[in-house]
C-alpha cells in the first residue's frame, strides 16, 4: 500500500498489521471510508457557506438596484416638472360698475339638496359595562370601562353617581351613543354617551337591550336606512335636534318617531320599567 493513499499515521498502521490480517483490512477500510466522508463533509459545508453568502450578496445587489431604479424615477420626475409650464388661469370677464360677484356653492346646495338630519346619523351601539367607579373628582359622576366591540374598552363618564346603584350596572348590557366627540368632563376624557330614559330628575333607567344582544351590535331604525357619521360635529347639533324625537313609548319601546331602537335579528330596546317618558 502506497503512503499517499494511507490517510492514517505509521505508527497506526503498523499496530494494526498486527491484528489478524483480515480484521486489519477492514479496520483500515473503514476509516478511510470515515475519513473521505469527513472530506466531502468540509467541502460540502464550505460550499453551503458560499452560497449562503452569494445569496446574501445577491440580495443586496437587488436593493441596491431598487433604490437607483427610485432615484433615476424620481429625478426623471422633477426634470418632467420643470419642463412643462403651469397652466395659464383662466381669463375672467370684466365686472360692470356695481355688479357683484357670486359665490360659489356646494353642488349638493345648487341641486336644492340639504344634509339628512335623523337618526342615522347616530352611531348607537351596544356595549357591555367591564368596570365602574365614581368619578375622583365629582360625587354625581360615575366613570365605566366598557366594551363596544372595538380592539379596546372606552371611557365613558355620565351623571349616574347621585341616581343608580352603580354597582349593580357591572356586567351588564347598555346602550350607547358611540360617535359624540370625545369631551373631558373634571379630568376624565369621555368616549361615548350611555343613553337612559327618565320620567323626571329622581328616576332614571338605562336603555335595556333586547336578548342575546352582543357589545358591538348596532342600533338600527327602520326606514332610516344609511351609514352614521365617523363623529358628530358639535356645528352641526345633530345630537341636540334629533335627541327630542327619541322617546319611550306606551309599551315601554324606545323608539324614534316610531321607529323603534331594534338590533336586527334580535329584538328591540326597552326601557326596564318606564313607559311614556324621553331618551337622554
Amino acid at each position: 500500500m502506497a503512503d499517499s493513499d494511507n490517510p492514517f499515521k505509521p505508527s497506526l498502521a503498523a499496530v494494526l498489521s498486527k491484528l489478524d490480517p483480515e480484521d486489519s483490512e477492514q479496520i483500515m477500510e473503514y476509516f478511510k471510508t470515515h475519513v473521505l466522508l469527513m472530506r466531502e463533509k468540509a467541502l460540502l459545508q464550505a460550499s453551503v457557506r458560499e452560497e449562503k453568502k452569494l445569496l446574501v450578496e445577491n440580495a443586496k445587489l437587488k436593493k441596491d438596484i431598487a433604490d437607483l431604479r427610485l432615484q433615476l424615477q424620481e429625478k426623471h420626475r422633477r426634470k418632467t416638472a420643470k419642463a412643462t409650464p403651469p397652466p395659464k388661469p383662466a381669463p375672467s370677464l370684466p365686472r360692470r360698475r356695481g355688479e357683484r360677484r357670486a359665490r360659489t356653492r356646494p353642488e349638493s346646495l345648487s341641486l336644492g339638496e340639504e344634509p339628512r338630519v335623523d337618526v342615522s346619523r347616530l352611531d348607537i351601539r351596544i356595549g357591555r359595562i367591564l368596570s365602574i367607579r365614581s368619578h375622583p373628582l365629582a360625587e354625581a359622576l360615575s366613570v365605566q370601562e366598557v366594551d363596544l366591540g372595538d380592539p379596546a374598552p372606552r371611557t365613558v363618564v355620565s351623571k349616574l353617581g347621585a341616581k343608580l346603584n352603580i354597582e349593580e350596572l357591572q356586567g351588564g348590557l347598555a346602550v350607547l351613543l358611540c360617535n359624540v366627540k370625545p369631551c373631558k368632563l373634571r379630568g376624565v376624557v369621555s368616549q361615548a354617551r350611555l343613553l337612559c330614559c327618565s320620567a323626571s330628575n329622581d328616576h332614571i333607567e338605562l336603555l335595556a337591550p333586547p336578548t342575546g344582544a352582543a357589545p358591538g351590535d348596532r342600533v338600527t331604525f327602520h326606514n332610516y336606512p344609511g351609514e352614521p357619521d365617523r363623529e358628530l360635529l358639535s356645528k352641526e347639533r345633530v345630537w341636540e335636534i334629533v335627541q327630542p324625537d327619541l322617546r319611550i313609548d306606551s309599551r315601554g319601546v324606545a323608539n324614534y318617531k316610531g321607529a323603534g331602537f331594534e338590533v336586527k335579528g334580535k329584538g328591540l330596546c326597552r326601557a326596564p320599567a318606564l313607559t311614556d317618558c324621553r331618551v337622554k
